[in-house]
């Protein structure tokens, strides 16, 4: 096995440098041997553009005041506005959104979008604070953020622990600021504000749309897949569904409570309506408890990975008794785990293609807002499904044209698009 060796910038630590932003630039620098990039611009392409730090100081119903970190990270704007979403957790930092951010460039690019990527949050812990609190802190960040965001600046979305409301929020407090009305200044809206449909289920739908295209790749039906599902939130639940609803035998799932395992087949729609009655999957009384580690582990065709970043890492890559992987969160597997499959020759549906579901749906969202004029599910579906097969036929094509993995390939498309828009643009001044 290839020894995969982390990829620092040569001006010394930076502040963004963390474990994960390692693993996006050193997956970077992987792929860009295949990529036939200029040095000029492969060295712009290594840092974000913009980074910004704030301060989010909010009265909590106590009376108390405390203030959170906010980030925002710009990765590239060669494409178009930068487009990212928005996450509320207490692990936040300003190098796992400068990580995410480039991801979220390779992935736009790969999709052909007119956007660069983006990420931001607030290190916070949401569990924790009523809905009046997360209102008020979101209409603050919004605040901070107005500088460098904007229909054609920079989009966000919702992320972890971030939603519709979460959205509306912030859609408002920037329409206050502005004067009108400007549902196009994030996505992932209500309805009601110009949101569009599908969105919500965009993410886990187009995970399952990426994987029924692999197997019919590998002569595969998806009918008689033994599938494990690692999270059961907004992706991993949707996906699960959209799996069951094409045959597949769904027969593992997990979220923050543990695992749940039976051989036969989980009934999912009731999983789904009880999860969303209490909050959890913790109180459900059928099939066998496991934890989210030996989840990983259970022989299956198709796993997959809907939770959050390094889930499969040198320790566990070795025990995975999976046909093929599919990626529905971002970065959920390590470098070394990478090589590791890879040798095993157990195929990864990378996360800059497999759960572009999102984004895509954003993009629609945007120009559908832009335009005033709005489009029917079926009609988005139907969109959403050509988008994500052009790009996974491009990728697999170049897979076995240069011999690369699927994450190198998706990086490699990925890169070359930015690059050709830099190339001609040039570097101001």
């Amino acid at each position: 096995m290839a020894e995969v060796q982390e990829v620092s910038p040569e001006h010394g630590h930076l502040e963004w440098e963390t474990p994960l932003y390692r693993t996006a630039l050193a997956q970077y620098e992987l792929a860009l041997p295949y990529a036939d990039v200029e040095e000029f611009v492969a060295e712009r392409l290594r840092y974000p553009e913009r980074s910004l730090v704030v301060s989010v100081p909010v009265r909590l119903d106590s009376g108390k005041w405390t203030v959170f970190p906010g980030y925002r990270v710009q990765h590239s704007t060669v494409l178009g506005p930068t487009k990212g979403g928005v996450r509320y957790d207490a692990e936040v930092t300003l190098g796992e959104c400068a990580a995410l951010a480039m991801w979220m460039t390779w992935k736009c690019a790969l999709l052909r979008l007119p956007y660069g990527g983006a990420k931001g949050g607030v290190r916070c812990n949401p569990k924790e604070m009523s809905l009046d609190e997360l209102r008020k802190m979101t209409r603050r960040f919004t605040s901070e953020l107005l500088p460098i965001i904007g229909p054609q600046k920079d989009i966000p979305a919702p992320d972890m622990a971030t939603n519709e409301q979460t959205m509306a929020w912030m859609m408002d407090t920037y329409s206050m600021e502005i004067g009108h009305a400007v549902p196009e200044i994030v996505t992932g809206k209500p309805i009601s504000l110009g949101g569009s449909l599908f969105r919500h289920e965009a993410t886990g739908a187009g995970v399952v749309m990426v994987i029924e295209r692999a197997c019919r790749r590998l002569g595969w039906d998806l009918a008689d897949q033994r599938c494990v599902v690692q999270g059961f939130g907004n992706v991993g639940g949707i996906a699960a569904a959209e799996l069951d609803s094409k045959g597949a035998s769904v027969i593992a799932v997990s979220d923050v409570s543990g695992g749940l395992h039976d051989e036969g087949g989980l009934d999912v729609q009731s999983l789904l309506r009880f999860a969303e009655q209490h909050g959890s999957l913790a109180d459900w009384t059928e099939g066998d408890r496991l934890t989210n580690e030996e989840l990983l582990e259970l022989p299956c065709d198709i796993l997959v990975l809907a939770a959050r970043e390094d889930q499969i890492h040198a320790d566990n890559a070795h025990r995975l008794q999976a046909r093929l992987i599919a990626e529905g969160a971002n970065g959920p597997t390590s470098l070394e785990a990478d090589a590791i499959l890879a040798e095993r020759g157990i195929p990864v549906l990378p996360d800059v293609l497999t759960n572009a579901g999102g984004v895509t749906v954003s993009y629609f969202e945007w120009v559908q807002d832009l335009g005033r004029l709005f489009w029917d599910r079926r009609e988005i579906r139907a969109k959403l499904a050509e988008q994500l097969g052009d790009a996974f036929d491009r990728v697999w094509a170049l897979s076995e044209q240069k011999d690369l993995t699927l994450r190198s390939a998706a990086l490699v498309a990925g890169i070359r698009e930015v690059a050709g828009a830099l190339r001609s643009r040039g570097i101001y001044p």
